[in-house]
């Protein structure tokens, strides 16, 4: 009996629970499709004015993309909650934004919504207008403070895919939006040259391709207008293709030219595939594009462009080609073999792609071949002549400063060295010898084997030999710290964090300061962050344990030894010169008197005792 009236039960409220979600089911269907007579039928009835269908949407949700005002003014005075979100973290709002109903949105700003709150993909409201192309809307977004220049927010996970990072210029352009592009830039202060997470700028987005289509007059107007305000034209996309590029591949034959007549445009440049602006107009028997470029001085010497111009049967565009000194170019046998074992892959792609040289220095900014983000500018892998290196990308000014400062450091052991440098068009690569890993991916490698004694002396004469400089770091971070294949040390500063000394003592105690941490950080094999680990993690009676204490407590509270002094700690001595110390004391000290002070004051040629307490705190097992 017990168990049928269970079973009854259970039926019972399973047919309820399916009654709830047919009538959730009818509400949203009847706001969808404007049936206000079914909708006052279904609310007179008990619906759940807070109820949810599939994807979560809720009846708000539904009115609010039906565009009906009475309809949502109606739900929320039945008490429909305004900030329930859908599944993917959109809000009512949001939802407005996309349908650019403006009285809509005034409606639910004032239910308390953050203008700039933005659903589980990063987009705003803003966002949203922009990519729906809904001027009014973003017009109204605007006035209430939503902020122009936001990038998508997106998880470290997602960063690392190079997801994130798109405003809402880019969203415009990427649909097509020529009127909304226009109102962004010169209404709102629209930043043309703000990047995303994979490096494109606004120009690049116009020059996709759109799920829902764009024509090529909207990419002309945008492209054009961008131009006309300063754009980058170097930029490239998640493959390593310029706007001229992918202006070719379009055969968008104004825009090429637009891009063409811009005096800082590499127009040998070529993505990851190898191909420059010329070997895709041959491709795709784009004459007049591959004659501008021609006469714009694109090199013809590269790949073979005769025989993919015969094998299109374009007869015209080889005797094109052969006007402008095409040639034959045999490929040759290459055994090339990097040094480097963990950059290995890369650099062979590097060194069999076409790319035009700059200078000697042989470089693509791709994400493929960047080692590091800094904020002064990316670092990517090179060939210079030949040789491996890493090569970090500024602004000419910038990195004229940067290179003055980097030529002092050439007589400095474990300071990075310049190896080399070029410029052009406005930039300047600074060239290092290639590094493998930083202190930190160093630590963690279980393969790895580590000296951290070895490790710390470098770091030490590292840090000496930027103060001998004159300047202080400020940001002694294991990424900072890089080595090479034979396991050397160099302290580099990628993010300008460096300071002039200048006498002034606290810039140089706070690189102590720093300095302990990192002590702690290497002894405890970076196996916690930086700033969380603490004495505690060490491993109490390990090897020369009570003198590395002693020293990071003497680089904590700014020894007045200094890092010079602080050098020739004890930790640092060798099992030879302790004994060898110890030996000496004996000697010295074996045929006194059993006066203590004696014995100090002959240690010491009578200067004042330092440690009178020392016999107390001597190890018995160094002692033998």
């Amino acid at each position: 009996m017990e168990s049928r009236a269970r079973s009854q039960q259970e039926a019972s409220t399973m047919s309820s629970m399916q009654r709830a979600e047919k009538v959730a089911s009818e509400l949203n269907d009847a706001l969808r499709y404007g049936q206000r007579e079914k909708v006052l039928e279904l609310l007179e009835n008990g619906a759940d004015v807070n109820s949810k269908v599939e994807f979560g949407w809720t009846p708000l949700h539904s009115a609010v993309q039906s565009g009906d005002k009475e309809m949502v003014q109606l739900l929320l005075a039945k008490g429909a909650c305004p900030h329930t979100r859908k599944d993917n973290g959109g809000t009512v709002f949001i939802e407005a934004a996309m349908v650019g109903n403006v009285e809509i949105l005034e409606l639910l700003f004032g239910c308390g919504f953050n203008i700039n709150d933005s659903d589980n993909n990063g987009f705003t409201a803003f966002m949203e207008a922009a990519w729906y192309g809904k001027e009014e809307a973003l017009r109204f977004l605007h006035s209430k403070g939503a902020d122009v220049n936001l990038g998508r927010t997106a998880s470290e996970e997602k960063k690392k895919l190079g997801k994130g990072g798109k405003t809402a210029l880019m969203d415009a352009c990427l649909g097509g939006h020529f009127s909304v592009v226009k109102t962004l830039i010169q209404e709102m202060g629209a930043d043309v040259n703000i990047c995303d997470n994979e490096g494109r700028n606004a120009l690049i987005h116009a020059l996709k391709d759109y799920e829902r289509g764009k024509s090529e007059s909207d990419v002309f107007e945008i492209g054009h207008f961008l131009l006309d305000r300063g754009v980058d034209v170097n930029c490239k996309d998640e493959a390593g293709k310029t706007a001229l590029i992918l202006a070719v591949q379009r055969k968008n034959t104004s825009l090429v030219k637009a891009l063409l007549d811009r005096d800082d445009i590499n127009i040998d440049a070529a993505g990851e595939d190898g191909q420059t602006a010329l070997m895709v107009a041959v491709e795709r028997n784009a004459y007049d594009i591959a004659e501008m470029l021609c006469k714009k001085g694109a090199r013809t010497d590269i790949e073979k462009l005769i025989a993919v111009a015969n094998r299109n049967r374009a007869s015209e565009m080889a005797c094109l080609l052969l006007k402008y000194n095409t040639r034959f170019v045999p490929t040759k046998p290459d055994n090339w073999e990097p040094k480097s074992k963990r950059w290995s892959q890369q650099l062979q792609s590097l060194h069999k792609m076409y790319r035009p040289m700059i200078g000697k220095l042989k470089v693509f900014q791709c994400v493929p071949q960047r080692i590091q983000s800094a904020s002064q500018g990316d670092i990517y892998l090179g060939l210079y002549d030949g040789m491996e290196v890493a090569v970090w990308i500024h602004r000419r000014a910038e990195g004229v400063k940067e290179k003055t400062f980097l030529d002092q450091c050439g007589s400095c052991e474990h300071l990075l060295k310049l190896f080399q440098s070029e410029q052009e068009k406005g930039c300047m690569y600074l060239c290092f010898p290639l590094w493998e890993k930083n202190l930190e991916e160093y630590l963690q490698d279980p393969e790895d084997q580590k000296d951290y004694k070895g490790i710390l002396k470098m770091i030490f004469q590292a840090v000496r030999e930027l103060h001998s400089l004159g300047f202080a770091h400020q940001a002694l971070h294991p990424k900072n710290f890089l080595i090479d294949l034979g396991g050397k040390i160099y302290l580099a500063d990628f993010d300008n964090t460096r300071k002039l000394t200048e006498s002034k003592t606290e810039l140089i105690n706070k690189d102590l300061e720093n300095l302990s941490k990192l002590m702690l950080y290497v002894l405890t094999g970076g196996r916690k962050p930086l700033n969380e680990v603490t004495t505690e993690d060490m491993a109490a009676g390990s090897m020369d344990y009570e003198e590395a204490l002693d020293l990071i407590d003497s680089l904590a509270s700014r020894d007045e030894r200094g890092l010079e002094g602080l050098s020739k700690h004890p930790y640092f001595w060798s099992k030879q010169k302790k004994f060898n110390i110890l030996k000496n004391i004996w000697n010295k000290i074996k045929d006194l008197t059993d006066d203590s002070k004696d014995a100090f004051n002959t240690l010491n040629a009578g200067k004042p005792i330092p440690y009178p307490n020392w016999t107390e705190q001597v190890n018995l097992l160094s002692l033998g």
